[in-house]
């Protein structure tokens, strides 16, 4: 008997809200429906488990999803539970009170650790968001229940009657809208399946319902074609034509088998996941061939950790640190988040921490606290706790490779240090975690502490830390610190000045200092006298200012020890930073004296080179302004690019300077 009614809503005019804001994306309704599949799936396990169900022998528990793009029909079919008259009035008539709650409250305490995806019963109605009209067919489990049709346009009227159908489980049709076409289309669906199902708990298959017909109907004409009756003619003799020659039976059989096999249809995800697995039970090559099929990233990962946790919450996953190569890739990786094996959302700060997001991997946490779309997550202390424990794994197996593998911990140094660092300034605990094991390559190719490379430097530059960020331009000055025995470490990376800035801060008395922020006195031989200082500054900053053009040079003279070095620029450390914060923070129109970064350069000049004596003895001489103006340009070149205009004037000056030696 056919009945009508309203849907009882939880809230006032409730469909508009699900067809425009209840997902963050429109085609999540395909996870929704093929999820509610799985839960009742799952609930029909726990009941067989417990003694209320008798299981069909060899019955293979699957999700088939039927699409038409003929009929703008699509259809997911499960073989789960079903549904009662009285259930279907309670839980889909009733929006937003949620089955799968109500099952959970009932035998919680029963039996069984398989988890139940759904958490608010708002699921199904994400239907209406692609779909004019949405119908179910379902039957119960239940001995002797009947079958029920329910039948809804998208308002608040439903219509409910008995079904012809008595098959075990639930079939929902989506009647789709002209804007939704695109749902009926056989790879569109399949993507979206792949995107949010590719590793849920059943079998799930992909009928298209067209294809389907179109070939039935080619069976069927090549079967009549072949059971065509031949025509012979009867006057010729019998010994002539005897019996039509038979298919051996046992051949047929092998033909139909065959055919069988060619249709078999193979399910669109993978049930058992490797991040389900025991860890013990994994190879190097599933880890290696999970990661390159998940993120599509055919470089091989470093390592990886595998999450594995029971209490006190259930947490499992894959961590892989990524080969990077700084030059061309994205400091950007992808933690996907699962619930049950339920692809939820890509990168959920909530639930990972920020700095672990340069990371690739999946995290599966069935005690999750979802919102009611499932696409957010609530912030609350569990959810910190969650965060908490993968950031205390992650500093667990890096400091164990460094105890216990110190080896393979610096060949991965190079790929690892701009995550780590960036960890470091945003995680507190876990930069507490890493202090001791923080590595800097040095001038050697070595790589050392911070205290290894304090203790060694105590005696020539205590408390001081010289790096290089450029080892092409201060080429100039490594091979200065390498001849006088000096060390310096490498700090190549963006991620570099905002650490070094955070180490200071940490260690008071350290003073991290770029490798050209200043001419150290181990590079100084025999000491100028004041008057000789005053002197040769005077007269070569005159020089030079006249001979540049550059009115505000600052120009400073030192005896140093290597005769062959004419001229280095050194730039203030304070200063550096100031206008390198400046560019990051686009503020290049401003007037850098604003923040005492105006004049940052100075150019030191060496009074016992020839060069520059050469200078100092001919104020007047005929090259004086063309070797000034070489010097300078070479120890600018030393530091950073010259600019186009100067560039061109260097070459050509240079040429003129061995145009003197012919």
């Amino acid at each position: 008997m056919e009945r009508q009614g309203n849907l009882s809503i939880n809230s006032d005019n409730i469909f508009p809200i699900i067809k425009k804001w209840l997902y963050s994306d429109q085609d999540i309704f395909i996870r929704e429906l093929i999820s509610n599949g799985c839960d009742a799936i799952t609930k029909l396990k726990k009941l067989a488990v417990m003694g209320d169900y008798e299981e069909v022998e060899g019955e293979e528990y699957k999700i088939e999803v039927y699409a038409s793009a003929k009929d703008k029909t699509l259809t997911f079919v499960d073989n789960g539970l079903g549904m009662t008259e009285e259930e279907v009035d309670k839980y889909i008539n009733q929006i937003a009170f949620s089955g799968a709650t109500d099952f959970i409250n009932k035998y919680k305490d029963k039996a069984g650790d398989e988890q139940i995806i759904g958490h608010f019963g708002l699921g199904f109605y994400s239907a209406f968001m692609v779909a004019d009209k949405v119908t179910i067919e379902t039957c119960s489990y239940k001995e002797g229940a009947k079958p029920v049709y329910w039948e809804c346009d998208g308002g608040t009227n439903y219509t409910m009657s008995e079904s012809d159908d008595d098959i075990r489980g639930t079939a929902i049709t989506l009647y789709l809208n002209e804007d939704c076409l695109e749902y009926a289309n056989e790879y569109r669906v399949k993507e979206v399946i792949q995107k949010y199902c590719a590793f849920m708990p059943y079998n799930i298959y992909f009928i298209n319902e067209d294809k389907e017909e179109e070939e039935a109907a080619k069976k069927e004409a090549e079967k009549k074609e072949k059971d065509k009756v031949i025509e012979v003619d009867t006057t010729q003799e019998d010994e002539l034509v005897g019996d039509a020659p038979k298919k051996d039976e046992t051949e047929e059989k092998k033909e139909d088998a065959t055919e069988e096999k060619k249709e078999e249809r193979k399910p669109l995800n993978d049930t058992n996941p490797l991040w389900m697995r025991n860890p013990k039970d994994c190879t190097d090559e599933q880890y290696i061939d999970f990661y390159q099929h998940v993120f599509l990233d055919f470089k091989k990962p470093l390592f990886w950790i595998h999450l594995n946790m029971d209490y006190p919450f259930n947490l499992k996953g894959i961590l892989y640190f990524p080969k990077i190569n700084t030059q061309y890739d994205q400091l950007e990786g992808t933690i996907k988040l699962y619930n049950n094996q339920v692809f939820i959302a890509d990168n959920i700060k909530e639930v990972i921490p920020e700095f672990l997001l340069l990371l690739k991997g999946v995290i599966d946490c069935p005690d999750l606290p979802l919102n009611v779309s499932r696409s957010a997550l609530q912030n609350d202390g569990f959810v910190k706790k969650i965060s908490d424990y993968i950031t205390k794994k992650v500093a667990d197996k890096l400091t164990g490779m460094y105890k216990n593998n110190k080896e393979d911990y610096e060949k991965y140094w190079d790929d690892l240090s701009p995550f780590i660092k960036f960890g470091c300034l945003k995680d507190e605990k876990f930069c507490d975690k890493m202090t001791d094991y923080m590595l800097f390559k040095d001038i050697n190719g070595k790589y050392i502490t911070l205290p290894e490379y304090l203790e060694e430097g105590k005696e020539k530059y205590e408390n001081k830390v010289f790096y290089i960020s450029d080892e092409v331009a201060q080429s100039q000055y490594i091979n200065m610190f390498k001849e006088e025995g000096m060390n310096a470490v490498y700090l190549t990376h963006n991620i570099d000045n905002p650490y070094i800035t955070h180490l200071e801060g940490k260690n008071e008395n350290v003073k991290f200092l770029r490798i050209d922020a200043d001419l150290a006195d181990n590079f100084v031989g025999e000491k100028l006298t004041e008057e000789q200082t005053k002197e040769y500054t005077d007269k070569l900053s005159e020089a030079f200012k006249k001979a540049t053009g550059n009115d505000k040079l600052v120009v400073k003279v030192e005896s140093m020890k290597n005769e062959n070095v004419s001229s280095v620029l050194t730039v203030s450390e304070e200063s550096r930073r100031m206008m390198e914060m400046m560019r990051v923070y686009n503020m290049g129109g401003m007037d850098p004296n604003m923040f005492g970064a105006g004049e940052a350069e100075t150019l030191v000049l060496n009074a016992n080179n020839k060069l520059v004596k050469y200078i100092l003895d001919n104020p007047e001489g005929e090259y004086k302004d063309m070797i000034c103006n070489q010097l300078y340009d070479l120890a600018v070149l030393a530091n950073k690019p010259l600019s186009a205009e100067k560039m061109t004037a260097f070459v050509k000056r240079s040429n003129d300077l061995l145009g003197l030696l012919i």
